[in-house]
């Protein structure tokens, strides 16, 4: 895989695994494109980038939460005349609350910025790349894809959809020069958890990690449809496909169902 003088699109690059994601395209060589809500911070973000790489950097401030986002997105991009060879789906959010207790707008954004601007970004650019036969869509799910999760029902679920989704259009291109990667990360140093109102179970990971993962697959001379970032992470999720669902599904309760209201 090339990365100098390429251009990637990465989604929620304002913190978290879209920044650390924006600062190795970056230091590889590809100019970027960075999405996310906060102007200021991604304007704090080029300027970084810029100073330490040359690299050019187009930042766009959009809410990709509403069912036009990915369209108005594309349009915005296309009016600056740019090109996308890396679509970078990171944006993504969740929360961690018993559904019948849960706030409908705000699970309906959930599901629309998780699932349906990802599933519309990655339709509006994988003709492209599949025409110049070359790059990557990369699609952040979670090791909550694995197995349902009592207090996070939505999120572990619309992550079970990115997974699943973004194998099934591995199998499509895997004869051609395009890789199509879902990256599963586990409980990893972000705002995630703060924005969900949830506690990690355990100790968080470095969100270099996560890309140092990615790009090992990105750069493997056999293409795979999905990675699960970290050891522990693989062998439980593996547990999660033997032991009984109903057993994984009262242990993982345990960790993550508030008590009732």
């Amino acid at each position: 895989m090339e990365y100098a003088g390429k251009t990637a699109l990465i989604t929620g690059a304002s913190s978290g695994i879209g920044l650390a994601y924006a600062h190795e395209f970056a230091r590889r060589g590809s100019n970027l494109i960075l999405v996310a809500r906060r102007q200021d911070a991604l304007d704090a973000l080029a300027s970084e980038i810029t100073g330490k790489t040359g690299r050019t950097v187009t930042t766009i401030a959009l809410d990709l939460a509403s069912l036009d986002a990915g369209q108005k997105l594309v349009g915005l991009i296309a009016e600056k005349g740019l090109k996308v060879d890396f679509l970078i789906n990171n944006a993504g959010f969740g929360t961690n609350a018993r559904f019948a207790e849960e706030d409908r707008s705000k699970i309906q954004s959930e599901i629309v910025l998780n699932i349906a601007t990802l599933v519309d970004l990655t339709a509006a650019y994988l003709p492209h790349l599949l025409q110049q036969n070359f790059g990557a869509v990369v699609n952040i799910a979670s090791t909550a894809s694995y197995q349902p999760v009592p207090g996070m029902a939505v999120y572990a679920a619309t992550k079970s959809f990115v997974r699943s989704f973004t194998s099934a259009v591995w199998g499509e291109v895997a004869d051609s020069n395009v890789r199509v990667l879902s990256v599963s990360p586990g409980a990893t140093k972000t705002e995630f958890f703060d924005v969900a109102g949830a506690k990690p179970a355990g100790a968080l990971a470095p969100v270099e990690n996560v890309v140092k993962t990615t790009f090992k697959a990105l750069d493997a001379r056999k293409s795979r449809p999905s990675v699960i970032d970290g050891g522990a992470n693989r062998v439980l999720a593996v547990f999660s496909t033997i032991l009984p669902k109903r057993i994984i599904i009262k242990a993982v309760a345990k960790m993550f169902l508030p008590k009732a209201k």
